[in-house]
């Protein structure tokens, strides 16, 4: 049997991994600056992280929401805590993706509305009502029946005041726009669209999936700006590269049987991955580094003339290449061992572990001016 051919692939085998390094099959050694699509979030093989799933491994490993798990519960709290939400609730699945698609279905039973705005280049994800919010025409796809998506700019109050009307459920948004070449939306227009929402009656949904647990300094992205959405959605940084996602619903929402559901989400190697990060993004001021390193590299990013563009918050940083210089980014892996991220035409995108270390961008900074010389 073949694997169904999707993705492009570097011909790279990663063996093993610690920290931001990654060593494949013939022991050759990367650093690793992109952390697998910014799921790795306290750093590859972190010790407390490896020792609290093997002792979880050894008891039990998953059984369904038909029985209790403390394990969520003692999760729910310190999330809610160490996030500033201590009054949402937490809805935990197994991807971004889902979180999203849960998102818009509380959307949508609440309001008893059907209409979705969304933002131009944005991207939630691959189950049907996630791909339909998502501005991609290569992987477009029909939302549930009657369901209507209204793409706009984002950062054009005119343009999304032309649409939000009565018939809107739901405005999603990411916190920073991850694979459309990290793009930010002004503090002004997150508090402007709050206001509209809440005169609106739609439900405010911030896709914190790339840009939360912690990678822009702040737990959440959007809490630069100092509002406080209705839904949030997480996944990547959430379990180091343990598959799971999950939904902060505001307290106003009221659960009914069968609501929501999913067999694996919230398992408990789930939950003591969830629960491992927390600990160590405390323990290690994961939040802080973040802030400090991504400001750091942003400035000496400012510093090099050839660059376009450099824009970010913490370690979620993007800059554009002019179009002699687009080979850079796999230039730096095959000359100088080193993963970043992309996003089309010319970007590229830093997304490493929030335990990075100055010495680590520092190898970086000094490839990438080698390959811009």
């Amino acid at each position: 049997m073949k694997l169904f051919d999707v993705y492009p692939l570097f011909n790279i085998t990663p063996e093993k991994a610690q920290g931001s390094w990654l060593w494949d099959e013939s022991g050759q050694k990367y650093l690793d600056l992109y952390g697998g699509h910014a799921v790795i979030s306290i750093g590859h093989s972190h010790p407390h992280y490896v020792k609290s799933l093997s002792e979880q491994l050894s008891k039990i490993a998953f059984y369904s929401n038909s029985v209790q798990n403390p394990l969520q519960e003692k999760l729910a709290e310190r999330l809610g805590a160490f996030s500033g939400y201590p009054d949402y609730q937490l809805f935990l699945c197994n991807s971004g993706a889902e979180a999203n698609e849960n998102a818009l279905k509380l959307a949508s039973f609440v309001t008893g509305r059907k209409k979705v705005i969304a933002f131009k280049k944005a991207f939630h994800g691959r189950t049907s009502g996630a791909v339909a919010a998502t501005d991609n025409p290569k992987i477009v796809a029909p939302f549930n029946a009657g369901h209507e998506i209204v793409f706009v700019p984002m950062n054009d109050e005119a343009a999304l005041s032309s649409v939000l009307n009565k018939d809107v459920a739901a405005v999603i948004i990411e916190g920073i726009q991850g694979v459309g070449g990290i793009q930010l939306p002004d503090d002004s227009f997150l508090k402007f669209l709050e206001k509209k929402c809440k005169a609106n009656g739609s439900l405010l949904i911030l896709d914190e999936i790339q840009s939360g647990y912690g990678r822009t300094g702040k737990f959440f992205a959007h809490q630069h700006a100092g509002i406080k959405p209705d839904l949030i959605t997480m996944a990547k940084g959430m379990g180091n590269g343990f598959p799971v996602g999950g939904v902060l619903i505001q307290g106003d929402i009221k659960p009914w049987s069968g609501m929501l559901g999913t067999t694996f989400g919230g398992n408990y190697l789930a939950a003591v991955a969830c629960l491992a990060v927390l600990e160590v993004m405390e323990e290690e001021k994961l939040l802080k580094n973040a802030e400090t390193l991504g400001l750091y590299c942003i400035e000496e990013l400012k510093k090099i003339s050839a660059l376009l563009d450099i824009r970010g918050r913490g370690l979620m940083i993007g800059f554009d290449l002019s179009e002699d210089k687009k080979t850079v980014r796999n230039d730096l892996l095959i000359k100088h061992k080193i993963f970043t991220g992309e996003a089309k035409p010319n970007t590229i995108r830093l997304l490493p572990s929030l335990a990075l270390q100055k010495s680590e961008i520092d190898i970086f900074l000094t490839a990438l001016k080698e390959e811009l010389k």
